[in-house]
């Protein structure tokens, strides 16, 4: 499932290349057609992201509700103009220590590109096999070859359509494409537990430090609530747990409140690497060759998510994988005993 990074990201790219814009709108699948009519032919105002759902806003006060799910992704084809904090534009890193972040550090050489394609520009969302692929310039512009049919032909199940002059964003597979009025785009986000990239960071810490320590719901479980904090999923709720040798199946009240807060900031710091790197780069205090390592393999770059069976890093211990809630946690039941 896409993560919170993912959809900050996608937001940015939206905000570049959509807001401002008239946007054509249509629906190939046909599953979202009477919904892209409306849309269509109107002006992109405002985009926001929080957690792991992204609202456009056209005008007329009409909102579009995307949540990408389990296999929801875009493909962006066309002129891309690019974020200039997005790492794989302008070859910024940042590198994580174990309880945070240090974002002056940078690799001053171009962006590392993940072998899976994590971090790519033109397709955002849950892993593809087939991309849409646009070529970068120098000015951080991506332009189609000269040559190609404008818009590209539609590949796949595209539930919607958006269409620039030059910029095409393609949604696939999503759980959640509507259109909703600014009374309930807000009745929505006021569910939501706080995004460090939206809500006020100390703030946020003391929502998010308050609901767990009252709650009898094991941790594990209270960071993939989306209602208690936004954004995390599988693979950071392992990588969090690992980092603060926390047990996740400790009530969320038992678990001691430094923890929790240590938990909130750790989030605060994997995020905005998320987000600018396009990985969900997790390891720690590593030297260049492995941090350039770590960044093209997804393998090289997690404490426990997906080693199930493979020796802990940090003590050799089996690390092991059981369902919880219907999803896979990864754990060291030595490290996080």
């Amino acid at each position: 499932m896409p993560e919170g990074h993912s959809v900050h990201r996608i937001a940015r790219q939206f905000d570049r290349n959509f807001v401002g814009r008239a946007v054509g709108a249509c629906s190939p699948q046909g599953r979202f057609a009477e919904g892209a009519s409306v849309i269509s032919g109107r002006t992109a105002t405002q985009v926001r992201a929080v957690g792991k759902q992204m609202f456009l806003e056209f005008d007329d006060d009409l909102w579009l509700r995307i949540h990408l799910g389990m296999y929801g992704a875009w493909d962006f084809a066309g002129e891309i103009l690019v974020d200039p904090t997005i790492a794989s534009a302008n070859g910024r890193m940042g590198q994580t220590n174990q309880r945070g972040t240090d974002l002056d550090a940078t690799v001053a050489h171009a962006a590392i590109l993940d072998d899976a394609g994590e971090n790519s520009l033109t397709s955002i969302g849950a892993p593809r096999r087939t991309r849409v692929h646009v070529r970068m310039s120098e000015q951080t512009t991506g332009l189609a070859d000269e040559g190609d049919a404008w818009p590209p032909a539609v590949v796949g199940q595209v539930r919607l359509r958006l269409l620039t002059d030059v910029t095409c964003a393609d949604l696939r597979g999503p759980t959640a494409c509507e259109l909703r009025t600014p009374d309930e785009v807000a009745a929505t986000i006021a569910k939501l537990g706080p995004d460090p990239l939206v809500d006020d960071v100390a703030e946020g810490e003391e929502r998010f430090t308050a609901v767990v320590r009252r709650k009898p719901t094991p941790i594990g479980l209270l960071l993939m609530d989306q209602t208690v904090v936004s954004g995390i999923g599988n693979v950071y709720r392992a990588e969090l747990l690992f980092r603060a040798r926390q047990n996740p199946h400790t009530p969320g009240r038992d678990v001691p409140e430094e923890v929790v807060r240590d938990l909130w900031r750790d989030w605060v710091g994997l995020l905005s690497i998320g987000v600018e790197t396009g990985q969900m780069m997790t390891m720690s205090d590593l030297d260049p060759e492995s941090y350039r390592k770590a960044m093209a393999h997804r393998d090289d770059r997690h404490w426990v998510y997906h080693r199930a069976g493979l020796p802990c890093r940090v003590c050799g211990t089996a690390i092991v994988v059981e369902e919880a809630a219907g999803r896979k946690l990864y754990w060291c039941p030595s490290c996080q005993a």
